[in-house]
């Protein structure tokens, strides 16, 4: 049975980290005498952000996907000034969504297990 807050804060983080990608090729475009760090550091955000994927079986995944949204809103302010901005409302907005995302997947789950209870209660103790 999927848990529906695991895949949404999982596409979350598979579209933030093709975000960061782009981004961090963006960057690169802008700010030639930094390229090989702003490749770094962006293709290390993609990729935990892949990782931190698969990591949501536990606590420890939705840890590091919280920190991994204070980081990538941070990394705004280090993004050339001419692409500050936008990396912050980037990451502003991702960070959004990630916490909708925890919250109606929560949502979701707790109502899934409200019905199955009640249907079980319905049901009685032969019926199974």
């Amino acid at each position: 049975m999927r848990h529906p807050k695991r895949v949404l804060a999982a596409s979350t983080l598979i579209a933030e980290a093709l975000v960061v990608f782009f981004a961090t090729l963006a960057a690169t475009a802008l700010h030639r005498e930094e390229q090989g760090s702003y490749l770094i550091a962006g293709g290390v955000l993609a990729l935990l952000c892949v990782l931190c994927a698969g990591l949501l079986r536990s606590r420890a995944g939705y840890a590091l996907g919280w920190g991994l949204q204070v980081v990538i809103v941070a990394s705004g302010f280090v993004v050339p000034e001419a692409f500050r901005w936008t990396m912050v409302v980037i990451g502003l907005a991702f960070a959004g969504i990630w916490f909708g995302c925890l919250r109606v997947g929560t949502r979701v789950e707790r109502e899934r297990d409200q019905v199955a209870r009640g249907l079980a209660q319905r049901q009685g103790p032969g019926s199974g």
